[in-house]
């Protein structure tokens, strides 16, 4: 699950309450081409079908320079044994500088594979949001302004992972829509957003003195996680640009 902070360029207008209602449906325009018997004639989607078999079998994948270290230690030994050159490594043999390279090459291979079968991608799972529903808008926004806003966070929420939206603007909170923290203080109510206190967070100042958009893959493992009260407690990731 992902939340996000976006900064736009919007005026402060006192914060109002919209009625829990289903978000507008915006107007879509689909285009498709078919043939006489109504299949479809558009471009058909390419198969990788190296990633596919990789994917497939990643156990095999990563311990395929395993073999291959262990198949070139052995026919380095079976070509050392028949061509008759004594075991004892000589410098000023060729066949021995030979070896000695093919050796370094194959023990590489063999590492390369242990620790390709050490370290794992860990798989990440989508979780349920503990909080409860927000969506709140300032008050009096020209109607554009609010379906802009609106279909920003359904757009999110449909393509992405995103959970929470809350959208700051000159230290006034303009958006918080989304699934929130629950209040301690009124049990259904959320979090409202102290922007006090987050334009005063490290989160905050680094992303206005850089300019640039900031990521917490895992916000439980950063300090900043204290500066975002608001969001629910099993909140894997921020986004704050």
């Amino acid at each position: 699950m992902e939340a996000g902070a976006l900064l736009r360029s919007i005026s402060w207008i006192p914060i109002r309450h919209l009625p829990r209602r289903c978000l507008p449906i915006f107007p879509r325009s689909l285009r498709a081409s078919s043939d006489v018997q109504g299949g479809y004639r558009g471009p058909k989607p390419k198969k990788d079908w190296v990633a596919d078999w990789v994917s497939n079998n990643d156990d095999t994948v990563r311990s395929l320079p395993i073999y291959v270290g262990g198949l070139s230690l052995l026919a380095v030994l079976f070509n050392r044994s028949i061509s008759g050159i004594a075991p004892v490594a000589d410098a000023s043999s060729s066949q021995s500088r030979a070896d000695l390279l093919t050796l370094g090459l194959a023990v590489t291979n063999v590492l390369t594979g242990l620790v390709w079968l050490s370290i794992r991608p860990k798989s990440i799972s989508v979780v349920n949001p503990q909080g409860v529903t927000c969506q709140r808008i300032h008050y009096d926004l020209p109607d554009y302004v609010v379906s802009e806003l609106l279909w920003i966070w359904e757009s999110l929420s449909v393509a992405t992972c995103c959970r929470s939206l809350i959208i700051v603007y000159q230290d006034n909170c303009v958006l918080q829509i989304g699934v929130a923290a629950e209040s301690s203080i009124n049990s259904g109510d959320p979090i409202i957003v102290d922007t006090t206190k987050l334009v005063q967070g490290s989160l905050y100042e680094s992303v206005m003195k850089s300019g640039s958009q900031s990521y917490l893959a895992n916000l439980s493992l950063y300090p900043a996680r204290s500066e975002l009260p608001f969001l629910p407690s099993n909140t894997q990731g921020s986004r704050g640009c």
